[in-house]
Order: C-alpha cells, then sequence, then structure tokens
C-alpha cells in the first residue's frame, strides 16, 4: 500500500515515515501543497495524510482540487488547530478524517486503516476488462471464458490494476514507473517494459482476448480482441 504524506515539518514527515514503513507500507513526501497536489494527482496512492499550513498551497486548497479532478483517495488531515470550525472546513473539503497535533502512533494507523477499508467497501474487489477479471484481494487474473486462472506478482498486480481502471485510456510509460516504483525512483523505463512482457505471457496463460497494446510514443491500453 501506498501512502503520500504532504507535510513541511520535515522531522514529523521523516518519522510518520519510518512509523509506516514499519507497517509495510510504501511512502512518499512532499513538503510544500503544489507539489503534494501534483503528486496525488497522480492516482497511485491508497491514501494521503495531509496536513493543512503548508507552503505555496494549504492542505484545504490540495484536497478541493483533488476531488474537483477527480481523485477520490482517502486523505486523512493533520493540523496543529483543533477548532470545530477548521475540522468542519476540512470535512466539507472532502476530507475522509482529520487528526490534531500532537497525536498516538496507534490512532494515527488505526485512522488510515478505517478510512482505507472504507474505499475498500465501494470498490469492488473485482475489477473487469473484457473477459478478464482482476480479483484485487487474491492479486490473481482469470478468464471467464477458459475459467483458467493465475496469481500475479506485486509489480504486474500493481501495473493491471493502473491499466484496469484506466480501461480505455492510454497509460504512460512514466505512470507506470510511478505506480510501480514511486515518484522519487530512478528506474529506467525499460523496467517499465520488463513488467508489461510478463504481464503479457500471463494473460496469455489464461486464455483470456485481452491483450496490453503498445501505443508508439505514448505508453500501453488494453485491447480485447473481436
Amino acid at each position: 500500500m501506498r501512502i503520500l504524506i504532504v507535510e513541511d515539518e520535515y522531522s514529523l514527515a521523516d518519522a510518520l515515515r519510518e512509523i509506516l514503513k514499519k507497517e509495510k507500507y510504501t511512502v512518499d513526501i512532499s513538503d510544500n501543497g503544489q507539489d503534494g497536489l501534483y503528486q496525488a494527482l497522480t492516482g497511485i496512492y491508497d491514501a494521503v495524510v495531509l496536513d493543512v499550513m503548508l507552503p505555496e498551497m494549504n492542505g484545504f486548497e490540495v484536497l478541493q482540487n483533488m476531488r474537483a479532478e477527480g481523485i477520490k483517495t482517502p486523505v486523512l488531515m493533520l493540523t496543529a488547530k483543533s477548532g470545530l470550525d477548521d475540522k468542519v472546513q476540512g470535512l466539507d473539503c472532502g476530507a475522509d478524517d482529520y487528526m490534531t497535533k500532537p497525536f498516538q502512533t496507534k490512532e494515527l494507523l488505526a485512522r488510515l486503516r478505517a478510512i482505507t477499508r472504507r474505499k475498500g467497501e465501494i470498490e469492488s474487489s473485482v475489477i473487469t476488462f473484457g473477459d478478464m477479471e482482476l480479483n484485487t484481494n487474491m492479486g490473481e487474473i482469470s478468464c471467464g471464458k477458459t475459467g483458467k486462472s493465475m496469481k500475479l506478482g506485486v509489480k504486474e498486480f500493481q501495473l493491471l490494476e493502473l491499466m484496469m481502471k484506466n480501461k480505455n485510456q492510454i497509460v504512460t510509460k512514466e505512470q507506470i514507473v510511478e505506480k510501480l516504483w514511486g515518484l522519487e525512483s530512478d528506474s529506467e523505463y525499460n523496467n517499465a517494459e520488463v513488467y508489461v512482457s510478463f504481464t503479457r505471457k500471463k494473460i496469455k496463460f489464461i486464455g483470456s482476448k485481452v491483450s496490453i497494446k503498445a501505443v508508439r510514443g505514448l505508453g500501453y491500453i488494453l485491447e480485447e480482441a473481436k
């Protein structure tokens, strides 16, 4: 699970990263609202921990822009402000939960688990494209026509989940690298090509008519043979 922390207080952001890494989360950090919004708009995150008082763009503005762009990623807002009006404003902007500083680590982790569970209740655990289904709980693909299924590796799963959630749209190599390795990764685009190749082979194995088509100079798109 990948978490974005948007927090300009370096010591707090670093401490949060270490806490979340111990819980097996993958964590990216942004120290200002504008960069935080850019990262959030990629749609690669499972949750965002968002401070209110940020340079360049405050947390309320970041959240409003996220929701206006259709980004439904769960957001936990963090702030030193404990007034009711601030909490109401955050929730009205689209926050899923709200915590004031200082806070207890156990409570933060519990609230993160809660907002990501709520997201899971809204979204089906099965994503379908053509004759192929991706079970997000089991991490496997299956073909409705052949009855065959196959387990995916972590990065194969992340790749196919990204493409199936963006069906009928071109997914760029940049988006794939960001989803699989994070924004700060120095992974090369050929790494994305390797995992596309692995995933194609597994789709072929289950007998699906779905294919990952390369769009020259742009990226990849899912297609179903007729």
